[in-house]
């Protein structure tokens, strides 16, 4: 069965394999402290245009995400989030199991607005027993989010001009930040959205890796004692090289950027396959994702091929469903996907 239920299924780009068996055998300082490590950090901050930002190289988006959240929080203070956000439903409560509550607020497509985090900041600015209450620390966002909606960059503005006011750092999960960067509605570059934030990361695991983030940390505030946190919550890899040769290799010859460009152009074939043939879609995502909103017959007939994941029931019988292409959906696969979205019943 093909699968396009998930963008992280299948292994490593061939170079990233072909440079791991070829440096296998070197003995090489552990923990990142390698020059492998220092070569993809040079790399990294030239892409992002941040000369003195620090860079540090994690396993995985969840151990990220809480590490860097729980590095920022004090003990009374929680994180803002879209109620979508991953950290609200897709973490199993870890940040929470840090001790920090993820504070939801309503987002349709997944986006939150400034006028909604200025409103809740000033809440609490103003409220008379501030003190009883969680105090927003922090605001968390995805780019994109998890339906594949993007911020423009006048939304990454204003939602960044509002954490300064009030004194909050901006953090912006990239788990699939190549496939939001080319999408054709971002108009976003990445060292625009580096500069529209404190600290955010380049997810690596969903965009050629075989796993990995690399957390760029542009506040100085955040700067200090962040490697203390990466190994208390157990993120510190002992073959740290093993991470930065794939993100070395990855912003080698601009390779992250094309192969998540090629991701999104395929996806947006098949969305344009789904809406020809008359389905609706959840969404506007012009990302690596897409959600079309299928009868219970169509979701059979692709089920007979096609692994896709349920993303929700839309009522009257009908199933929003998510198909994700990635770095590694090959070209025929998609062809036959598309051949079969014609073929369907209506």
């Amino acid at each position: 069965m093909i699968s396009f239920q998930c963008d992280y299924l299948a292994g490593a780009h061939p170079k990233i394999l072909q440079r791991l068996n070829e440096t296998n055998l070197e003995a090489t300082p552990g923990y990142g402290c390698d020059l492998y490590c220092e070569s993809a950090k040079k790399r990294i901050l030239a892409a992002c245009a941040t000369p003195d930002a620090d860079v540090h190289f994690l396993v995985g988006g969840t151990q990220t995400n809480t590490t860097v959240i729980a590095s920022i929080l004090r003990s009374h203070q929680g994180v803002l989030c879209a109620e979508e956000g991953h950290i609200a439903c897709h973490e199993t409560g870890a940040i929470e199991s840090t001790g920090h509550k993820v504070l939801s607020l309503p987002s349709p497509d997944g986006k939150i607005t400034a006028g909604q985090v200025e409103k809740i900041l000033q809440a609490d600015r103003c409220c008379e027993i501030r003190e009883h209450m969680v105090q927003p620390g922090m605001l968390y966002l995805s780019f994109p989010t998890e339906s594949g909606a993007i911020y423009s960059k006048k939304e990454l503005v204003d939602l960044y001009n509002v954490c300064c006011r009030y004194g909050i750092p901006l953090y912006i999960d990239g788990a699939r930040l190549g496939y939001g960067l080319a999408s054709p509605q971002s108009d976003l570059t990445l060292p625009e959205l580096a500069a529209l934030c404190d600290v955010f990361y380049i997810g690596g695991t969903k965009c050629g890796a075989l796993f990995g983030e690399a957390v760029v940390i542009r506040s100085e505030a955040l700067k200090r004692d962040f490697r203390y946190f990466i190994k208390q919550r157990g993120g510190m890899l002992a073959k740290g090289r093993l991470l930065g040769i794939q993100f070395g290799v990855l912003f080698e010859d601009g390779l992250y950027f094309s192969i998540c460009r090629e991701a999104v152009l395929q996806a947006l074939r098949i969305r344009r396959a789904f809406e020809e043939k008359g389905i609706g879609m959840y969404g506007g995502s012009t990302t690596n994702q897409q959600f079309p909103i299928l009868k219970k017959e169509q979701l059979a007939f692709l089920n007979e091929r096609y692994r896709s994941e349920f993303w929700a029931d839309a009522g009257a019988g009908r199933s929003i469903v998510r198909f994700c292409t990635s770095w590694s959906t090959p070209a025929q696969d998609v062809e036959a996907l598309l051949a079969d979205i014609a073929a369907m019943p209506d």
